[in-house]
Order: structure tokens, then C-alpha cells, then sequence
């Protein structure tokens, strides 16, 4: 299995602090965002290489911070070619990128580089297997009908089948988010592709991807607990500081 840290945003809303440096490497408490996502990394023992897909403005700083990860499994970055917000490929399109360059064959874990949480990824593959043709993503109940807005919310049935999916509605179902956390298995690269090339799709939130691929076959959700942090903008960023200020 290989696992994909999604890196390559330009992070608009947290501006200044990331006009010029990349969201992943901020800090909390004393380390990068993207430190505590490769600490979940090690401990999995069936992720034998990580990507870390960035973009040209950033590729430098993510080299930097390569050289002070210490890890036994391998770590490469990706450029994805784009400089600015403007040309950016989106979540999709540079899953799709990582998928073509590095002619990914193998299940793939992907992560937003921007996410804390502290649930367990163990638990997450585990369910995962027991759904192998399937693909999983990672859920949390925001318990706020208001925050809900800004995600994408879903609802599960009793086997934690995805039966409804909306990305960012005005008027949310339920209060059960997705988490920018993937599981899809290796046959199930291809439709990434499949996607992208119906021309009315967005390549930018990967809950359209979601929204659509829960519409042609059975795609789960596995419910964390604990906290979650989507670091997309100041007031987000300062409640993970506070949690980590220790750290």
C-alpha cells in the first residue's frame, strides 16, 4: 500500500502566514502539521512509501523538512508542476497526477496534509478490509448543523454505507462530515481518471469526487472519534495551537 499526503494547496484563507510558506509545514505546538500525519504513517505496517505531492512555489521548503524526518519507509516528493492559485490541479486532479507519474499500482491511503485527529489509522484499514472492493473514507461528527455547512456531510446506513453525500449544502441532513482521509483500493484507481475526463466535474474538493463515485457503487465511512482538526482557516488553526501548545 502507498500513502498520499495531499500538499499542493495554496491555502488563500490562511493568508499572510502561508502567502509564502506551505499550510503542511505550519506549526503545532512545535512541529509541522504534516509531522503528526507521518507519525500515523509509521506506525502502519502495510504502507511501504509515502508521497508527499507539493508544487513549484513550495517544492523547496517540503525538501528542507524531508531532511529532518527520521523513518525506516520511503518519503518522495512531487512537484505538481503549478505555481500558483490560478493554475492549481485541485485534490482530484493531483491525486490523478500522483496516480499517472508514479504509476501507482497498489491500494492507496491518501490524507490532506492540512488534517489533525487523533484517531487510530489501524482502525481505519481494519474496516477497510473487511470492505476490500470497496472504497472508505474517514467521518467525524462535527455536532454542529451550522459548521456543517462547510463540509461535506453525509449520511451512513447500519453497515456504514454511504446513502447521501452533499458537499458544502445550505442545509445539511446530518452533522457527520468527511474528513479529508481516503482508503481506495487498487482497482479503483482507474476511475479517478474516469472522473476527471467528464468535463462537468470539479477537480478541486475531493467530496465531488465522493459524491459521485457513492452514486455508481458502494463506497463506506468509518466514524472517528475524538478531535479533528481541518486546518482551512485562522479561527481552525488557532483551536489546534491550543490543543498542541504543550507538544
Amino acid at each position: 500500500m502507498k500513502a498520499l499526503i495531499l500538499a499542493a494547496g495554496y491555502a488563500t484563507r490562511l493568508y499572510p502566514l502561508t502567502k509564502e510558506y506551505p499550510k503542511p509545514l505550519l506549526l503545532v505546538g512545535k512541529r509541522p502539521i504534516i509531522d503528526y500525519i507521518i507519525d500515523k504513517l509509521k506506525a502502519l505496517d502495510e504502507v511501504d512509501g509515502i508521497i508527499v505531492v507539493t508544487n513549484t512555489k513550495f517544492i523547496f521548503n517540503f525538501r528542507k523538512w524531508a531532511k529532518t524526518i527520521k523513518i525506516q519507509k520511503r518519503i518522495s516528493l512531487l512537484d505538481d508542476l503549478t505555481k500558483s492559485q490560478e493554475d492549481r490541479r485541485g485534490a482530484i486532479g493531483d491525486m490523478d497526477f500522483v496516480i499517472n507519474r508514479k504509476r501507482i499500482k497498489d491500494d492507496l491511503l491518501v490524507i490532506g496534509g492540512d488534517n489533525l485527529f487523533d484517531g487510530d489509522l489501524k482502525d481505519f484499514l481494519s474496516f477497510a478490509k473487511t470492505n476490500k472492493a470497496s472504497s472508505v473514507i474517514g467521518a467525524y461528527n462535527i455536532k454542529d448543523i451550522r459548521k456543517a455547512k462547510d463540509y461535506g456531510v453525509i449520511k451512513l446506513n447500519i453497515k456504514h454505507k454511504i446513502i447521501d453525500f452533499q458537499e458544502k449544502p445550505k442545509k445539511p441532513k446530518s452533522t457527520l462530515v468527511a474528513m479529508c482521509l481516503y482508503y481506495f483500493p487498487k482497482e479503483k484507481l482507474k476511475l479517478i481518471k474516469e472522473y476527471l475526463n467528464t468535463k462537468t466535474n470539479k477537480q478541486d474538493a475531493t467530496g465531488f469526487y465522493i459524491d459521485w463515485l457513492s452514486k455508481r457503487e458502494p463506497v463506506y465511512g468509518f466514524v472517528f472519534d475524538g478531535y479533528w482538526y481541518d486546518i482551512g482557516h485562522h479561527k481552525s488553526y488557532g483551536e489546534a495551537k491550543g490543543r498542541f501548545f504543550k507538544y
